[in-house]
């Protein structure tokens, strides 16, 4: 068996835990490597085990898994190495959160075990891509979570005028637009007022940030329409952003979204499940009155 250990940075309030992921790994006779962010600030030797540093030297690495030690942000970025290829994640929550690294540091070696013994399923996650004239975000123009329209340089809101598969829906006086996945949907778009989507639900969320109109709600549609964009404002400059990713377009980009040509497949353990995710991570259910 052969893994990548993906992390953003080496946190040395980590160690114990990395440590015992690597002595499980070594004691199931894993192959394993480290991604270049990682192994860049690793206070220890790494010995034989390969830097991971681009999608090519993954792609000839060929592990069967990826193991992210982190937050929902360090999947988000694995994505960015991941793409096409489709690996299985396999997220190790050593962030805050963890809405997607549901696994909690204390079941790392149980985690490892279920794995091995075939005691999980792939939870399939659809994707936004974005296409854009002129071209930004290069091949990096798609999102696990969400994409966002902000305003940039001033107090003033913008508009946003949203079409479905060409057809004109609405125009949004905002400080922005969240056009977010499933996935995303407890992220950004929970923060605003959206709803809470199932992962398997083939839908886009609209909601607007801070809307004029009080009679502007997040919208629920098929992730098989196209949305395109025009927008207007007082300012020259406007926030475009794919998952942690950020440019500066201007009202002269044209805009559209559409479902991503190929998806993110995260590990699921057996006995986790959404519901218990989100009901642990929201306290749901819990009466704190006393």
């Amino acid at each position: 068996m052969k893994a990548l250990i993906y992390g953003q940075k080496w946190k040395r309030d980590n160690d114990q835990f990395i440590k015992v992921l690597l002595d499980k790994l070594d004691k199931e006779g894993f192959e394993y490597a480290f991604s270049d962010s990682m192994a860049k600030e690793a206070p220890i030797s790494l010995g034989n085990h390969p830097v991971i540093a681009s999608q090519l030297a993954l792609k000839e690495y060929e592990p069967e898994l990826i193991i992210t030690l982190g937050g929902d942000g360090t999947i988000l970025s694995a994505v960015t190495m991941i793409r096409e290829l489709e690996i299985p994640i396999l997220g190790i929550n050593l962030g805050r959160l963890g809405f997607l690294a549901s696994i909690e540091q204390q079941r790392i070696e149980e985690a490892i075990d279920l794995y091995i013994g075939n005691k999980y399923s792939i939870s399939k996650r659809a994707m936004i891509e974005l296409v854009t004239e002129p071209s930004t975000f290069g091949d990096d123009n798609y999102a696990l979570n969400d994409f966002t329209i902000l305003k940039r340089d001033n107090s003033s809101m913008i508009v946003l005028h949203t079409y479905v598969d060409g057809e004109f829906l609405n125009s949004y006086w905002a400080d922005g637009l969240i056009v977010s996945t499933p996935t995303g949907s407890t992220g950004y778009n929970l923060s605003c007022g959206g709803p809470i989507m199932f992962p398997a639900s083939d839908n886009f969320i609209l909601t607007p940030v801070a809307p004029h109109n009080l009679n502007v709600r997040p919208v629920v549609l098929s992730s098989a329409h196209e949305l395109t964009f025009k927008i207007e404002g007082r300012s020259q400059n406007y926030l475009c952003t794919l998952d942690s990713r950020h440019t500066t377009i201007t009202s002269d980009y044209e805009l559209k979204l559409k479902k991503n040509r190929f998806e993110t497949k995260l590990i699921k353990l057996e006995g986790d499940n959404f519901m218990s995710t989100i009901r642990h991570k929201l306290n749901w259910g819990l009466d704190k009155r006393n």
